[in-house]
């Protein structure tokens, strides 16, 4: 029996609270709605943390940053950690990359047997927060609400010329995968960045939301001094104090945002054309690395357990999985296990040591209570934090700050902090006890010390004398493309065509 070729799509901060049910229907998004009515739709998705490499880590590894010590945007992804490429790979699969995936370190490859594109953010150990010295911001590459600030139309933007890359990359793959050259079944991903801020959105996009009823968020702004301690850290990491937010930047940005995942869907959308007259089947995924708080509370961006930062969008179209909404809590942890298992690849080898869990049952009427953990240990912290997810229930801790609980059946927008109420105290030493049997907070506080000490000592080193970059090029092999003179011209015609005879 022939495997099942999978394409992945991938998309940065996008924010799940506006797929309850697939996109919400207030979105302009075709594409992704078609995909949505015949997929499994995970209500309750999560990320593993809040954040673009540990998030796109855990996604591929199925394992927490705390094991795969993927902790911030610039620690290290280890080149022995197994992704779902190399499962896929190894069972014989072609495994292509088209966009970013925030791979830090040597390895920019991580089980893809071809890149199309390089990555849009750096590969070194610059960006490595440093917990020996919690107040300090680095200027040159911490967020600051200058993306709020400055939102609006742009035709054209750093983010825009690399998902324009992506999705034309992308599609010239798809095409080349109809012709028939490699017999292999394919894995390709699609990744992109939006709608990751800076909110600038193209203007036939922006144009769809002028008269949008969401563009100011459910929870206004609340004064510094009644927020918590981490929101506290986050407002003073995006140097908040320096920048004076309206509510016309508040509106732009939301509307802008909305108006990139309107981008996106074009963007799919074009994939999955050239998906479709060329006749190929595949299994189709679609999710994002974590969310975006987008002004609710006034907190933005990332970074954060409330759920506009960790809660995602998670689609699956695949025949062993029945269309219709699933709403037990699951993570991006998970597509690593659910992938081989809908391709009939074994990961036993390594399944001792992998968090995640297949999904494929839940998409066939099954059902699931193992928590879902999440974990933070980046900029904007100053120790690790952790959480749970479990039935109705948030559960968060930090050695450095009171516990949190949450019901968000009750308080959906996590208003509520019931962890010192007397009536709840059962069910906060029960979720304690889940989190100190999963997590010793002193020994994962030594972990990211460690990593971070050893990082800034390498970065240094390296920044002195000549400097060989990690960054991913490219490779185009310009004598096999197109027309050469070892080629038959009348052959390669041919084989270039699909279909071909019509």
């Amino acid at each position: 029996m022939s495997k099942p070729n999978i394409l992945i799509f991938m998309v940065d901060q996008l924010n799940g609270t506006f797929f309850p049910d697939g996109p919400a229907d207030w979105l302009h998004a075709p594409n992704l709605k078609k995909l949505a009515a015949r997929s499994t739709r995970f209500k309750n998705a999560y990320t593993a943390s809040p954040l673009c490499a540990p998030g796109r880590a855990s996604f591929m590894s199925g394992l927490l940053p705390s094991l795969s010590r993927v902790y911030d945007n610039a620690a290290e992804f280890a080149s022995n950690i197994p992704t779902y490429a190399h499962h896929l790979r190894r069972a014989g699969y072609q495994t292509c990359l088209s966009g970013k995936m925030h791979f830090v370190g040597p390895d920019q490859m991580h089980g893809f047997e071809e890149r199309l594109t390089t990555d849009i953010y750096p590969a070194d150990f610059g960006w490595t927060p440093d917990y020996r010295k919690p107040d300090e911001r680095i200027e040159w590459w911490y967020h600051n609400m200058g993306s709020v600030t400055g939102a609006g139309v742009g035709e054209i933007s750093n983010q825009m010329e690399y998902d324009d890359e992506v999705a034309y990359n992308a599609t010239r793959k798809v095409y080349d995968l109809a012709r028939g050259g490699d017999t292999r079944p394919w894995c390709l991903t699609v990744s992109f960045t939006h709608p990751h801020d800076p909110y600038v959105a193209r203007r036939k996009y922006w144009d769809l939301y002028e008269d949008c009823e969401h563009l100011l968020p459910d929870v206004p702004a609340m004064d510094y001094e009644d927020h918590d301690n981490h929101s506290k850290r986050i407002f003073d990491a995006n140097d908040w104090r320096a920048f004076n937010i309206t509510e016309d930047d508040i509106k732009n940005s939301r509307r802008a945002y909305f108006a990139n995942i309107s981008y996106l869907d074009g963007k799919i959308g074009e994939v999955m054309e050239a998906l479709e007259t060329t006749r190929q089947d595949a299994i189709i995924l679609f999710v994002s690395d974590h969310g975006d708080m987008l002004g609710e509370r006034g907190l933005w961006f990332k970074m954060s357990f409330f759920e506009g930062a960790a809660r995602v969008p998670f689609m699956i179209a695949a025949p062993e999985m029945a269309p219709g909404l699933v709403t037990t809590p699951v993570s991006n942890i998970d597509v690593a296990p659910t992938l081989c298992d809908l391709a009939g690849v074994s990961m036993d080898e390594v399944m001792p040591w992998v968090q995640g869990e297949s999904l494929v049952p839940l998409g066939q009427g099954g059902s699931r209570d193992t928590p879902v953990a999440m974990e933070y240990a980046a900029e904007a912290s100053y120790a690790p934090m952790v959480s749970l997810r479990y039935g109705p229930w948030k559960y968060n801790r930090c050695a450095l700050d009171p516990d949190q609980l949450f019901n968000l059946d009750d308080d959906p927008h996590e208003l509520t902090n019931l962890a010192e109420e007397p009536a709840h105290q059962g069910t906060v030493t029960s979720l304690r006890a889940k989190s100190e049997t999963r997590w010793n907070l002193d020994a994962f506080d030594g972990q990211v010390r460690e990593s971070q000490a050893r990082r800034w000592v390498v970065y240094e080193a390296l920044r002195n004398g000549d400097y060989y970059p990690w960054d991913y090029q490219p490779l185009q092999k310009a004598s096999e493309r197109y027309m050469r003179n070892h080629m038959n011209l009348d052959n390669l015609e041919n084989d270039k065509r699909f279909p071909r005879g019509e």
